[in-house]
């Protein structure tokens, strides 16, 4: 079978009209056409002038063929017109094959047209009069109107006149209206994609709904709701589909598309002054209509306020939807069915890509890799795999390659232009923020960075929320994420701002423009963020002493295994993240004052002494001195009261702690582990009001747990596991919170403490290696929760007498 003939017909015309203009053409063939043509239902209508021939044209059979459908006004005269008759039998030549031939018997009987009788038999018997000599041509005639009075069509008899109309209208409609979408048939997915709005949509119901599909940039929205409309709007009496409302909205005005829309429902000149007057009139004309009205890419409320007021602007069965990026206009508008559009997964990724870059649903085997790479690229964006499918199309390998490593780099300008349009809606403080998470902080816990980014000062939480809503930012079990793309757009645009000069952005995190700016000292006051691990960027480095004494709004300095043998002569007191590991000197400069400072991070550094002159840290929040092996002295926590994580392990040399740890009320994790010299850990620790995990495991010297440590009323862990301690303090049972309690290794603890059966939460008893312990006590046969308990390599032999009493125990463990 040919190419041709296998493919459907193109139509010219949706409908062909015929009619008798005597009779009907400036009333109800009028009305007709022009509520099909309101539908958007192309239709041919002849024209006066042809009437007054009785030769039926070429250009008239031409428009014919070329219809669809034909739509027959049989009126009262209608077969007294020669030119009318001969139009019918070419209309049934043509069409009645098909079943597109629908007549419409307009005051007359179908019966008197069939058996032509009334003043169809008038009208025949001038015509045998006439034609005396063809009386062949007169019986086609007749042969032509018996059949199609025989065909199902209406009876404007039985209707109102406007009912007759709008009926028609909506017949032809379903008939255009393909059996699956013809729009959507080749679009990837879709069917997936659309079942949920299918079911908000649920078009049998009688209510009005406003639903919103919402999504980044490129995902698909505008394509899913063409799709929507093309198989339901012949189900409405008024269906308006309104694509890039921003973009009109910008080039004319929210007016004019006020306009537009009138333009289609009302038949007079939509000459409205302003809004509010566009707005009543919308909603006087349609209250009583059931609607379709899609309005795509709203980015501003007064879109939804003077377009789609409220439920009340639409009558019954009507329904409006609404894409947009930004989920918060949805909310605002009391939006209560909304969607949020996906990516793509990897199968039809690949088929879509494919589709344009092979322009088939598969990828030629020898670019199966590369097309591989370009669906982990795209992360499921549809926008991207059409743009770079498109792009690649009839390139050979080594051009695609070469793309390849070019998109490692430079990021692609159509993608880039539409992405950055959210971008650029942000006010600067939301930019802000924007640039900071897609250049440092993706993936980052959501509170950590709120909190990082309010001592910046800037309102993170309203600010992260609106970047949720505006579709650049998810949040997932508790971490921030933004898709691939717009983290490579976020820093395309800081990219942007240096004009090749590394050291005037405001971001660095590209290992040879962080290289670049540490080692030549091409620094400036523009850099408010750095980071680098040289080891897993491959590079290697050594910092130049004065490489920030201009930088005086760092905000962010994260470099990790670097060469800092000279140590840093200077560090701006602007930073609120500073992570120096392996710093080598054996204190940091005296003139640093970093009074916003939120986290330390100088793990595996060379200080001895913590500075006295960076304190009080009234913002400090995480302090990390980790394998420090040279510090000998732990920092004055009376200055470091908002306190949360301190990290101290593996510091060797320490033999103490200050005692000012005991009034840090908000600190949550103290690590001391492998403090081999700490003889005294804490007189008492009542004041650590919030600790939840306490770490002394390794602290061989340590002797004795402070009497209180009952009172850690939020203690969660206890890590005691190679300690020195002889006995548990008996507060121990008052810790009703505590889950995870280690103690293996501990070669001196002969007993528990009975209290220990006040430990109603506890999961987790790891007492393997205790050497001298030969028996549990009874009580511990009130831990309702423990799941695990590993008494190996302990004397403990038996423990039927409780046994039966842990219920939730899973894991016992009682050998030697």
């Amino acid at each position: 079978m040919s190419t041709e003939s296998s493919s459907p017909p193109r139509w010219k015309y949706d409908v062909f009209l015929s009619f008798r203009g005597e009779d009907t053409r400036k009333g109800f063939t009028d009305h007709l056409y022009t509520a099909l043509d309101d539908k958007g239902i192309t239709t041919f209508r002849d024209y006066p002038e042809l009437e007054k021939g009785e030769a039926i044209t070429l250009a008239l059979f031409a428009a014919i063929k070329e219809s669809r459908f034909a739509l027959i006004v049989l009126s009262q005269n209608y077969a007294s017109l020669t030119w009318c008759l001969e139009e019918l039998v070419k209309i049934l030549e043509c069409m009645k094959a098909r079943g597109t031939v629908l007549p419409i018997f307009y005051d007359v009987d179908p019966s008197d047209v069939r058996k032509q009788t009334e003043s169809y038999r008038e009208a025949f018997a001038n015509h045998e009069e006439r034609f005396r000599n063809d009386e062949e041509k007169v019986q086609r005639w007749r042969y032509a109107l018996t059949e199609v009075a025989s065909f199902s069509g209406w009876n404007s008899k039985e209707w109102y006149e406007s009912k007759l109309i709008r009926d028609i209208v909506e017949d032809i409609c379903k008939r255009l209206q393909p059996t699956s979408y013809s729009y959507a048939e080749n679009l990837v997915g879709i069917y997936s994609r659309l079942h949920p709005v299918n079911l908000l949509l649920d078009v049998r119901v009688d209510d009005v709904r406003f639903i919103g599909i919402w999504g980044m940039g490129g995902i698909g929205k505008t394509t899913m709701v063409r799709a929507v409309y093309e198989r339901i709007s012949h189900e409405f009496e008024v269906s308006f589909l309104l694509t890039d409302v921003r973009d009109s909205v910008q080039r004319s005005g929210l007016l004019n598309l006020q306009k537009q829309l009138l333009s289609g429902i009302w038949t007079k000149m939509a000459d409205i002054l302003d809004l509010h007057e566009g707005a009543a009139i919308m909603r006087r004309l349609l209250c009583h209509k059931k609607v379709l009205l899609i309005l795509d890419d709203v980015n501003h409320s007064s879109h939804l306020k003077y377009l789609a007021g409220s439920k009340e602007w639409f009558g019954s069965g009507s329904r409006v939807l609404i894409t947009t990026r930004n989920e918060h206009l949805l909310i605002e508008h009391e939006v209560e069915r909304r969607l949020k559009v996906e990516e793509f997964n990897d199968e039809d990724s690949l088929i879509l890509f494919s589709r344009k870059a092979f322009k088939k649903g598969y990828p030629e085997e020898d670019f199966l890799d590369s097309s591989k790479s370009i669906i982990n690229y795209a992360k499921g964006l549809p926008l991207a795999l059409e743009v770079l499918g498109s792009f690649l199309y009839g390139r050979d390998l080594s051009e695609w390659n070469s793309a390849l490593r070019k998109l490692g780099r430079v990021c692609n300008l159509e993608i880039f232009d539409i992405l950055k349009t959210s971008y650029d809606g942000l006010d600067d403080e939301e930019k802000t923020i924007f640039l900071d998470i897609s250049c440092f902080f993706c993936r980052k816990k959501k509170d950590r960075v709120t909190e990082i980014l309010i001592r910046c000062d800037v309102y993170a939480i309203i600010g992260i929320k609106f970047l949720t809503e505006r579709s650049l930012l998810t949040v997932s079990h508790g971490r921030l994420r933004m898709h691939d793309l717009l983290q490579e757009m976020g820093r395309e645009i800081v990219r942007r701002e240096s004009t090749n000069e590394p050291g005037m952005c405001s971001q660095l995190w590209l290992p040879e423009d962080v290289k670049q700016v540490l080692t030549k000292n091409t620094g400036t006051e523009a850099i408010e963020g750095i980071v680098l691990d040289s080891i897993e960027a491959g590079v290697k480095m050594d910092v130049n002493a004065k490489s920030f004494s201009m930088m005086n709004r760092l905000r962010y300095l994260v470099i990790k295994n670097v060469n800092l043998s000279n140590g840093l002569e200077c560090l701006p007191n602007s930073i609120r993240i500073l992570k120096l590991t392996g710093y080598p000197s054996k204190s940091l400069s005296s003139h640093f004052n970093p009074e916003k400072l939120l986290e330390l991070n100088m793990c595996s550094s060379g200080i001895e002494h913590f500075p006295l002159e960076i304190v009080p840290l009234y913002n400090l929040k995480t302090l990390k001195l980790s394998n420090s092996l040279n510090l000998i002295n732990t920092p004055n926590f009376k200055g470091m009261p908002h306190l949360e994580l301190l990290f101290l392990e593996g510091c060797t040399r320490l033999y103490d702690v200050d005692p000012g740890i005991e009034v840090l009320d908000k600190l949550t994790m103290l690590n001391l582990e492998d403090f081999k010299n700490l003889v005294h850990f804490a007189s008492s620790v009542r004041g650590l009001k919030s600790l939840k995990v306490l770490n002394l495991s390794g602290c061989s010297k340590l002797k004795k747990l402070p009497d209180d440590v009952g009172h850690l009323e939020r203690l969660e862990e206890l890590h005691v596991n190679g300690t020195g301690i002889r006995e548990l303090p008996s507060s121990i049972g008052m810790l009703g919170r505590l889950s995870l309690l280690k103690m293996e290794d501990c070669k001196l603890p002969v007993c528990l403490p009975s209290s220990v059966g006040g430990l109603k939460c506890l999961r987790d008893l790891n007492l393997s290696g205790c050497s001298k312990l030969d028996e549990l006590p009874n009580e511990l046969g009130h831990l309702a929760c423990l799941e695990k308990l590993d008494a190996s390599g302990t004397s403990v032999r038996e423990v039927e007498n409780y046994l039966g009493l842990l219920a939730c125990l899973k894991d016992l463990f009682l050998c030697p």
